[in-house]
């Protein structure tokens, strides 16, 4: 910490005075992440870095700072500046950062690239939004199957340099269509009279243009590796994603979910960088929802406003009904959303999840049932607080208490699996909506079996 306060120091000296080729020497010398760190701590001077950088630097370092950063930065370059940037940045890089832009600056700036990066751009651009065809780049090393060692090792040399990575090369036939990848260690240690072709394992793993990018995420999850190919319908090479995208995707994916499990829309930006405004649109929405939500609780509590005026126990205990089926449904909805994002559920496991919750809601039901009872009998010990009819108030308790856990676990474990079959986010599926709905449903559990136990008793 301590060293970065004195870069910050020492660059804003050489910015000052004007030392500009100091500040050049000095930046071009650290890691791309000491610069972001520097933009963060200088975003006045952000626009100077990315200027003074040689442009192989400038690239990297522009390519892992978020949008809003980099809007602002791209508002302050010079044109020449702009121009040299975009034709050099990575297809995939490049296309999500037009794809954040508005239309018009968009047209603008494909207008400043060169004639074959302007057909890359327009390629991936037309593929759909959150599609694996929107990560891919066109910059990776095919061989052909006849070829031997010493020639991929010649192709290597010529065409390496401008591929996103070497690790892996991809053979394909006359057609363009891809038969399968070779990892270079293989073929480094393969004698140089060696054919391609006896090198392939036939164990190919690829992603399809328009597959969603949450399932490419899946894709590397499961398989551990640093790049894949994608192909077209045909089976046709298009391009590869590689895996510091996927990591971009991931992280991606798990704020948005994280921001929806708290009951809010996914912000898009760092939270600091939303407006007031914007903060308030996307908060206002589900607080509405949950706000209607909590109505019909009330609308329940008013249709047995008469037992709770004979039995004011009865509104005591709710807190303890409404928050333990609340609690069951949200922990539900949690492991299930999860274990989607995993790849360990899917639709066709709706029944088998079912079961498992019915069995567990159960059974942490009559856990909490019995610790209900054992409340009711000990505060009647000290207390004497409920009377003669300690005991079936208890026993109202316990019943509800396994009929809101129950209820809660299945409403929690099948509302990601109805949002997904209807092709919304399962995240949607909130804790604060999994409690709201629960808590209406929960009361009319609640207030049923006090009904039937305690009629002709206490009502």
């Amino acid at each position: 910490m301590e060293e970065l306060e004195m870069q910050v120091e020492l660059v804003e000296k050489w910015v000052e005075e004007g030392h500009l080729s100091e500040l050049q020497e000095f930046l071009n010398e650290q890691n791309i992440s000491d610069v972001e760190e520097l933009i963060d701590e200088l975003p006045e001077y952000a626009a100077l870095f990315i200027e003074t950088l040689n442009i192989n630097r400038a690239v990297h370092v522009f390519g892992i700072l978020d949008f809003p950063t980099q809007e602002r930065i791209f508002k302050k370059l010079s044109a020449a500046k702009i121009r040299e940037l975009i034709n050099e940045m990575p297809p995939d890089d490049r296309t999500s950062f037009f794809s954040e832009l508005k239309g018009d600056v968009v047209k603008h700036l494909i207008i400043m690239l060169s004639p074959e990066e302007r057909k890359e751009a327009l390629s991936l651009l037309g593929y759909p939004e959150d599609s694996v065809g929107r990560l891919m780049t066109p910059d990776y090393i095919t061989v052909k199957k006849h070829w031997n060692i010493s020639r991929v090792l010649e192709h290597i040399r010529r065409y390496g340099n401008a591929s996103e990575t070497i690790d892996v090369l991809y053979v394909i036939d006359s057609n363009g269509k891809l038969i399968d990848d070779i990892r270079i260690r293989d073929v480094l240690i393969a004698d140089a009279d060696t054919i391609v072709e006896d090198l392939i394992d036939n164990r190919l793993i690829s992603l399809n243009a328009n597959d969603p990018q949450e399932e490419a995420v899946n894709v590397f999850r499961m398989n551990n590796r640093v790049a894949l190919p994608v192909v077209d319908e045909q089976d046709i090479m298009l391009g590869i994603v590689t895996i510091d995208d996927i990591l971009w995707v991931a992280n991606e994916e798990y704020t948005e979910d994280m921001q929806r499990f708290g009951g809010t829309e996914a912000l898009d930006e760092p939270y600091l960088d939303v407006s007031i405004t914007h903060l308030v649109k996307k908060r206002a929405g589900w607080l509405v929802v949950l706000f209607f939500g909590q109505l019909l609780t009330a609308t329940v509590i008013e249709h047995f406003e008469a037992q709770l005026a004979s039995a004011i126990v009865l509104f005591a205990l709710m807190p303890l009904i409404m928050s333990s089926g609340g609690n069951s449904g949200s922990q539900a909805s949690t492991l299930i959303i999860q274990a989607m994002a995993l790849g360990e559920v899917t639709l066709a496991d709706w029944w088998r999840v079912m079961r498992r919750e019915v069995i567990s809601g159960l059974l942490l039901g009559l856990i909490l049932g019995t610790l209900g009872f054992c409340r009711i009998a000990t505060w009647e010990l000290f207390t004497n607080q409920y009377g003669e009819y300690w005991t079936p108030i208890g026993i109202v308790v316990s019943l509800s208490l396994v009929g809101v856990v129950l209820w809660g676990s299945v409403v929690g474990s099948m509302l990601p699996f109805i949002l997904r079959r209807l092709g919304a986010d399962p995240a949607s599926s909130s804790a604060p909506f999994v409690s709201t709905l629960v808590d209406v449903t929960g009361l009319i559990i609640y207030f049923t079996f006090a009904t039937l136990i305690l009629s002709g008793l206490l009502l």
